[in-house]
């Protein structure tokens, strides 16, 4: 819920940074700790797709780490940190990868990355409930516009950090000092509208609709982003991708909702109610239980006293 506004903190603050220090300091500082980062959540984004293809004795076979403690930065003193070994082998792999992202920077690599970190987004993160969706979709909406059209800030962060925030899209046309001018994508207008759009899936499931409103859900964000392309290109400047993504899915799913005749029951759609009505139903089976119990008590005591 507050997601606009820290966004906003930390946008602010590395428009800051970039405009007070060495750029190539504060490139050289994020690159490292999202080199870092880049390793784990690329091993973790590819290995569902090659697990099959490793020998099943190795599969599931654990490694034990030495025991050891980086303050702040790693910590297996109680040698709990077993990975397996395809685990280790994509780690390896994975900051080759890495390695070559950063000593190339090339656009594909930087793409590569940038698509891993938003399926893990899409995937561990959850907005818990459709109306929450909403209001953060909302909130994001004004904050992009804010962002985008009414100062220069975010323009020019995401032209100056040199890492994978963005996927890149070569542009054609003449070169610009040299170098071929890309069009650019925030992670950001993936990953929270995908959190979105994976929350419709789950209500889909659930309700055993078989992606009745997922397609419309993606369907949403597609048009919504076919429509940012296509104003960028009109108007040769920087769009707030938000701007149409946003009332792209959220017209597309509320409409649909509205014209099916299940709006509440969309809108109301929640992560934590089917296991609430569980626990409602234990609950009530409980009482029933109980009362009937009472119920034979008291005729057993009534044979008695007669």
């Amino acid at each position: 819920m507050r997601f606009p506004l820290v966004g906003s903190c930390v946008l602010f603050g590395l428009f800051l940074l970039f405009k007070f220090v060495p750029k190539w300091l504060v490139n050289a500082l994020l690159s490292l700790y999202l080199g870092g980062i880049a390793v784990f959540v690329l091993t973790s984004a590819t290995i569902p797709f090659v697990l099959e293809y490793f020998p099943e004795a190795i599969r599931h076979r654990e490694v034990a780490l030495p025991r050891f403690k980086i303050p702040h930065v790693f910590d297996n003193s109680d040698g709990s940190m077993r990975p397996s070994v395809p685990e280790l082998v994509l780690a390896g792999v994975s900051l080759g990868f890495c390695a070559w992202y950063y000593a190339k920077k090339h656009w594909f690599a930087n793409n590569v990355l940038g698509l891993a970190f938003c399926l893990e987004g899409i995937e561990h993160l959850s907005l818990g409930s459709v109306h929450v969706g909403v209001i953060l979709l909302v909130g994001l909406f004004f904050y992009d516009i804010f962002w985008v059209f009414c100062t220069p800030v975010m323009v020019s962060v995401a032209k100056n950090f040199d890492g994978p925030i963005k996927l890149l899209f070569p542009r054609a046309g003449t070169l610009e000092d040299g170098k071929r001018p890309f069009a650019m994508l925030g992670l950001g207008d993936i990953v929270i509208p995908g959190i979105f759009v994976a929350l419709i899936l789950r209500y889909d499931v659930q309700r055993n609709f078989k992606s009745k409103y997922f397609r419309t859900a993606f369907g949403g964000y597609v048009a919504g982003l076919a429509t940012t392309i296509v104003v960028m290109n009109v108007f040769q400047a920087a769009q707030p991708a938000l701007l149409y993504i946003v009332p792209g899915v959220l017209g597309a799913v509320l409409g649909h909702a509205w014209l099916a005749g299940e709006f509440r029951a969309v809108f109301d759609f929640s992560e934590a109610a089917p296991e609430a009505e569980e626990k409602e139903g234990e609950k009530e089976g409980e009482e029933k239980e109980g009362a009937a119990g009472t119920e034979a008590a008291a005729g057993a005591e009534d044979k008695k006293t007669q």
